[in-house]
Formats: C-alpha cells, structure tokens, sequence
C-alpha cells in the first residue's frame, strides 16, 4: 500500500495505576499496575496508539528503550506485517522472546490502530470482520484469599455487567482450602455459572497431575496453568489423565510456541496474551494454527483490542474481561448482559484520559 502514511515519531511512557481488587496469586501479589503507553505519529498527522501491561514497576525502563529502539529501526515504514518482518529479524541476535517480544507488540499493536484510522475502519471491520458482542467472563478478583470472602465477591462480579462466568485463582498448598474455594463460590453463584480456575503455574508435575484429576468431578470449565508454562511433557501428561479441559496461552511467545504444545497432545483451549504473542500481527498468525487444529481460542487481558481480534478469530472462544486499563482510558468499553463489544470507531478504541495520566504517570 504505497499510499499508507509513514513513521515519523514515537512517543512512549508509563504510568502505575491502581487495582480496584489486589491481584494475590503465586506470581505475585500487586495493588497497582504498571502500563506502558505507546503513540505512533504517521507523517500525515495520525496517531497510533497503544499500551502493554509488564507486571514489574522495575522492568518498565528496559521496555521502554526496546520500544524506543524498535521505532527508531522503523522511521520512514507503517506497514504492520512488514514491520514485524523486519523488527523479527533485527532483534534475532539478541533473542525475540521476552522483552524482545514486548516491545515489538507495543509497537505492532500502534502501528495497526494507526492503519485502521487512515482506513476510516475500526480493527475488526479492517481485517475482514465486523464489529458485534463477545461472551466474556468476569476475571477481575477471585484471587487467593480469604475463603470468607469469596462468594460474596462471586456475586458482584457477576452483578457488574451481567456476566454468567467467572475465573477463580487456585494453587494453594493442600487440596481442601481449593475444594474450599470452589464450593465458597459456587455455594453463592449457583451450578448455571461458568467457573474457570487458574493456578498459575503454582504447582509440581506430580502434585498437579493428583490436583486436577481431584478437580475433575467439581464442574470447572477449564483447568488454567497448573504447572510451569513451558513444562510441555508435563502437561502432555496432564492432558492424558484428567478429563476437564486444559488451559494455556498467556505465556506463549509466538505461534510456535502453539505448535509445539498441539503437537504434544499437551493443551485443549488457548488463550494468547497480546503483549506476548506479537501483539496483532502475532495474533493473527497464532490465531491460524488454532484455525487449522481446530482448537478454542480466547484472549488474556487486552480486552479493548482482543474485542476486535476475536471478531475475525476462526475457533473464537471466550474473552478476558479485566478493566485495569480503564483509569487511563478515555472511552473504556463496557461489559453487557456479560458481553464485550468494541468501540464502533476507527481504530481499536484505545484514547487517553490525559489528566489520570498525569496523576499517575511513572518516571522512567
């Protein structure tokens, strides 16, 4: 497209904002969230934006240079998959999982909103698809604490955007403060919700093959990340003995990544997090082995432009709805009878609430 408007500047910086309900599980427990935001400025003047969430306050400065670096490589190009073509190649001698990674889909994820506004489209409708509801499920608490609490916390999730699913974080150390968990929420929900469980990678091989195969007859929709998420013979493993599907994606760095698990027999759903994945570019190209394998898809986080990508995904499954993006956001989506849909607009929605930006900006 030789008339697509070309690089010129990039501006990139972070922010920490605040969790309405702690994250506590086995990475880590955080109040607030570092995000690092990114707007691409094309030579005719539109701006593409961006923004990725990298768990560690300390990692923000190592990313932010990557980004920096990676936009100064592409000055003078806007072309989503070539720019990843190339930005792949380049970051090849320095290894392309990790930061690597990151920063290329902070990038990738500009350049493609950038594109849809120069095309007057919003992403889904740029790639083919339409704009139009997603079933999501509530994944914005339920962490581990304590059990006290937990159904009535079931309750308002649920109660705040008419959702019918939720996910529950597990691995605590012994077996019956999980049972204890699960019947806390499903006591206060009842047996129609959907109840996803994520360990988070809490748990040994042989603790877990025992654990999930406990948890097969309490009704889950799927078991997520039991074990270490690149233990590929171990959840081969798993897979074999337990007959609750089996759940992984976030920590993908690649489509490859895809392939090696599907051809261990070692996964059942997938769920790619963008700002691991490739951002869309990578999406994309993952959601195409899912297609081809036949396997359910749905997102990790990212729900304003994942809102769009599962729109033209194939093996569409469910989608992540979290809102801790949404003090920086000038026009955040909004959750409906348990549905997401993205901003009928051109681009992927994402805008800046500038003065919350200013109040919790991050030196970096």
């Amino acid at each position: 497209m030789s008339s697509v408007s070309r690089l010129k500047r990039a501006n990139v910086r972070a922010v920490l904002v605040p969790l309405r309900r702690p994250i506590i599980a086995d990475i880590g427990t955080f109040a607030q969230w570092p995000l690092i935001l990114v707007d691409l400025e094309l030579e005719g003047g539109i701006i593409g934006s961006s923004y990725i969430a990298p768990y560690r306050e300390h990692a923000v400065t190592a990313i932010i240079a990557e980004i920096r670096d990676i936009a100064t490589q592409l000055a003078g190009r806007s072309e989503p998959f070539d720019a990843f073509q190339v930005v792949q190649k380049a970051l090849n001698v320095v290894g392309v999982s990790g930061v690597s990674t990151l920063a290329t889909a902070a990038v990738d994820m500009a350049l493609w909103d950038a594109l849809a506004k120069e095309a007057g489209l919003p992403l889904a409708c740029l790639l083919g698809g339409s704009i139009g509801p997603i079933r999501s499920y509530n994944s914005n608490g339920l962490w581990r604490h304590s059990v006290d609490t937990l159904g009535a916390e079931a309750k308002e999730l649920l109660s705040e955007g008419g959702f019918t699913a939720a996910k529950l974080r597990l691995g605590n150390e012994r077996l019956r403060d999980d049972l204890a968990a699960i019947h806390a929420v499903r006591d206060a929900v009842g047996a129609e919700v959907d109840i996803m469980v994520d360990f988070n990678q809490a748990l040994g091989l042989g603790d877990a093959i025992r654990r999930c195969c406990d948890l097969d007859n309490e009704g889950l929709y799927w078991l997520e990340e039991p074990i270490l998420y690149n233990n590929i013979a171990g959840y081969a493993e798993i897979a074999k003995r337990v007959t609750t599907p089996l759940q992984m994606g976030e920590n993908f760095y690649g489509e490859r990544d895809l392939m090696n698990f599907l051809q261990a027999k070692a996964v059942h759903y997938v769920m790619p997090d963008l700002m691991r994945i490739g951002g869309i570019s990578g999406w994309m190209r993952t959601a195409g082995v899912a297609a081809a394998a036949g396997i359910q898809m749905s997102n990790h986080v990212y729900p304003e432009i994942s809102a769009h990508l599962l729109r033209v995904t194939p093996t569409a499954h469910w989608l992540e709805w979290v809102d801790w993006a949404n003090p920086i956001l000038s026009e955040p989506t909004v959750p409906i009878k348990g549905q997401i849909t993205a901003l009928d607009k051109p681009g992927t929605g994402i805008g800046w609430n500038e003065k919350a930006i200013a109040k919790y900006a991050l030196k970096a």
